[in-house]
């Protein structure tokens, strides 16, 4: 490889993507490229793929269509597509001549220099063979999408649940979780290097598994005390948790160690035991609020939020029902919430038609997104007169007069103060609130 040259990666899709286009920087910087913001006058562009929902394809197959006219103008361009789609998509990809070069998959992005070599040579090329085995935990992430203050760090890779509407194990293979001293040792760096929060990172972190050569086994709550250990400074968060892994001993992991943050993601995705054995999701309604009461009752404080999926096939107005009345029993604190998308190659696609037409899928989101948006300022409400601690991030984006940061429970808060900068702890009185934000004044 040539000094110098420069590489723009564009990242679609979750957080496990971000993590992942760290991976690669770091690869490609052993490589001699410079990794650039800019897409413009660069060498190479990495486009990191989403294939969770239709709405992120999409997205990735317009980019593409845009980016043919800038190959025409820069023929020595060379264009990648990497992730998720690389893995589902890999002939339809290549056939796409002249916006694609060439195409890795998830577990292939150490062969990137070789295959920029052989596209450079006028070869397309690819590689999306997945792996038992990669786990990238011997590469220092180089922190692209950081704001100095908090950092990812994946701990797993692949999924076994098979979720009827997921295509995650089909694009990213098996579970592997990646050795806890490699995991920790990044933790302690990033640390030293002035980062006060880390999120750990897997498709299902409670499903975290190590098993060393002399018999030992680590599981995620151990994992995760681990990490706390390393300074009470530290604040350590988790995504995303599977609902039937969720173990007591997490819990009280969460409970003995005050820098673990008091917020857990839990996907029910329907509230109607029907769809939720349809969708392969392995727990009921009943076992679902069982796991939310043991969280409440250890950890009263805790911030608990969800995924909802709308209109999975054969939904009926009842299955609907069920799950406006979970929410309502629950009151998640904030969720994500999607109207079903078919995707191709998962058990749902094969199995199931996609029944539920548009305008009632449209219709039952906008009352699942208005359920949401309730809760979530009745739960912010209950906030205000609370002080609570938050690690400032930076400036608000609506002024740059105040301050912005989050709370243990992951709740966004705005407040003014000319004395504490990024990086800090401050204790704030919550004095309003909106759906979506706390606004509150530094207490002396």
């Amino acid at each position: 490889m040539q000094k110098n040259k420069k590489l723009y990666i564009e990242t679609y899709g979750c957080q496990m993507n971000f993590s992942d286009s760290e991976i690669v920087a770091s690869i490609m910087a052993e490589s001699n490229f410079t990794i650039t913001e800019y897409s413009k006058e660069v060498d190479v562009i990495l486009i990191n793929t989403c294939s969770i929902r239709d709405n992120a394809e999409q997205r990735v197959w317009k980019r593409l269509r845009e980016l043919k006219s800038l190959k025409k103008k820069q023929p020595n361009l060379q264009i990648g597509i990497i992730g998720c789609m690389a893995e589902r998509f890999k002939e339809a990809m290549l056939e796409m001549q002249p916006e694609v070069d060439f195409i890795a998959g998830p577990d292939a992005y150490r062969s990137l220099p070789e295959l920029i070599t052989a596209s450079v040579a006028g070869q397309q090329s690819a590689n999306v063979m997945l792996s038992e085995e990669e786990t990238y935990d011997d590469i220092q992430p180089v922190r692209l999408h950081s704001n100095g203050v908090s950092a990812f760090i994946s701990i797993m890779r692949g999924c076994e649940n098979f979720c009827a509407y997921c295509v995650v194990p089909f694009t990213r293979g098996k579970e592997r979780s990646r050795n806890p001293q490699t995991i920790v040792q990044e933790a302690v760096e990033l640390f030293k290097n002035g980062y006060r929060e880390i999120t750990l990172l897997g498709q299902n972190v409670n499903s975290y598994n190590w098993k060393n050569n002399d018999g030992t086994v680590i599981h995620f709550p151990q994992l995760i005390s681990m990490i706390a250990a390393i300074d009470h400074q530290l604040r350590v968060r988790f995504t995303t948790s599977h609902p039937k892994d969720l173990s007591n001993n997490l819990i009280q992991a969460i409970v003995q160690h005050q820098n673990i943050c008091s917020a857990i993601h839990l996907a029910v995705q329907s509230g109607s035991n029907r769809i939720l054995e349809k969708m392969n999701r392995k727990y009921t309604r009943e076992y679902f609020l069982e796991r939310i009461q043991a969280i409440r009752t250890a950890i009263p404080e805790c911030a608990i939020t969800t995924d909802i999926i709308a209109g999975f096939c054969d939904e009926t107005e009842q299955d609907h029902q069920d799950t406006l009345n979970l929410m309502r029993e629950v009151r998640f604190d904030s969720a994500f919430m999607f109207k079903y998308s078919e995707r191709s190659g998962t058990i749902a696609a094969q199995k199931f038609d996609d029944n539920v037409p548009e305008e009632v899928k449209s219709r039952r989101l906008k009352e699942i997104i208005a359920l949401q948006q309730e809760l979530s300022l009745q739960s912010n409400k209950n906030d205000i007169g609370k002080v609570v601690e938050v690690l400032i991030e930076g400036n608000a984006r609506k002024s740059a007069e105040q301050l912005m940061g989050r709370d243990s429970r992951n709740k966004v808060v705005v407040f003014e103060s000319k004395e504490l900068e990024k990086g800090d702890y401050a204790d704030v009185r919550i004095v309003r609130c909106t759906s979506a934000t706390l606004i509150g004044q530094v207490f002396a």
